[in-house]
């Protein structure tokens, strides 16, 4: 049965979502379908919780959450652009940039290896393009997004949601020889040829 005053925002990925009775990965319930709809009523960290029209609350990964598309704006408002990819792909590109200058001085003698190191540390970034469809790392936020061209969607999160710690909200660096990737289909059904996080701490010394 529906509640009088469900209202939904964001509706659950095709493949369904693990639900957690409270923010705490040990803790897990039943899961949730495949494009349920379902309202976010509150955040804490990576986590979401949401409400069912049924009225039943649960805990899920909020960065996977899809979000329903709300009214459109009054004609006399200026036009925006949801999820504009522009913003992201300028920090890859400065952050390869950056890397590409390191190297360039490594390979001249002008860097010992572990000022290297300390010049790429923390660099998280990863870039696929096929045509048209574009893969971005965004290290922020700790996931993969896929872009057509016009806006990002959420592609793949890793790990299990984070909880909001003075620790993270501080972006603690991450351990040392950290790499991850995912290798999933595109939302079109293709599949790119790899998905690989670089992580500058796992480069030795030349």
């Amino acid at each position: 049965m529906t509640t009088p005053d469900f209202r939904p925002t964001h509706v659950v990925p095709k493949d369904g979502l693990p639900a957690w009775e409270t923010p705490d990965p040990s803790r897990p319930t039943v899961p949730l379908d495949a494009l349920l709809p379902v309202q976010l009523v509150d955040r804490f960290g990576d986590w979401g919780r949401i409400v069912c029209a049924n009225g039943w609350s649960a805990w899920v990964d909020g960065r996977l959450l899809i979000a329903v598309p709300q009214a459109p704006p009054a004609a006399s408002s200026p036009l925006t652009r949801t999820a504009d990819p522009r913003p992201l792909l300028a920090r890859v590109e400065e952050a390869l940039t950056s890397y590409r200058s390191a190297t360039e001085e490594l390979a001249a003698g002008r860097l010992d290896g572990e000022s290297f190191r300390d010049r790429t540390q923390g660099r998280r970034i990863g870039v696929v393009v096929d045509g048209e469809s574009l893969w971005l790392y965004d290290g922020e936020h700790e996931r993969w997004v896929y872009c057509d061209g016009t806006r990002l969607s959420t592609f793949a999160a890793e790990g299990d949601p984070a909880s909001a710690t003075p620790e993270r909200t501080g972006e603690a660096p991450k351990a040392q020889g950290q790499t991850r990737g995912v290798r999933e289909p595109a939302p079109d059904g293709r599949e790119p040829t790899r998905l690989v996080t670089y992580d500058g701490d796992d480069q030795g010394d030349a």
